[in-house]
């Protein structure tokens, strides 16, 4: 009975505390990006965190000759922040590395809406699309 009780209590602190997997869905777009880029390109996928800050996902693209994919860090509306995740390209599809984490910091950033992916082309190599990740 106490092993059932340890594991009832262990359960629900980890939904008290938010320990779960948040996925995100993205629907990116030139609009997004800062400044906002004219263009037909268009992207979409599923960003994955986990409470250990974990990262995976997924993002496809159309309408781009795309050079990189990356995920940053900056507020919605602010100008391109760092790279923190390199994505990697197979095609028109971009994942996120295994084994990938977020650092603390980035994780409350990412908690605070302010992590964003977005996908770069020669003809726009600051970024062509744009979509914040917003858990």
């Amino acid at each position: 009975m106490k092993t059932l009780s340890m594991l009832v209590a262990a359960v629900a602190l980890a939904f008290a505390t938010g320990a779960y997997a948040q996925e995100v869905k993205l629907m990116l777009s030139g609009d997004a990006e800062v400044p906002a880029v004219k263009t037909t390109a268009a992207g979409s996928g599923t960003i994955t965190v986990g409470a250990d800050k974990s990262v995976s996902g997924w993002v496809t693209t159309t309408g781009v000759a795309s050079t990189a994919a990356h995920i940053h860090e900056a507020a919605p509306g602010q100008m391109n922040g760092g790279v923190i995740i390199p994505l990697t390209k197979d095609g028109d599809k971009y994942t996120v590395p295994a084994g990938a984490k977020l650092t603390d910091k980035q994780y409350e950033a990412f908690k605070a809406g302010n992590l964003y992916v977005n996908v770069h082309s020669a003809a726009n190599p600051g970024g062509e699309i744009r979509a914040q990740l917003k858990p």
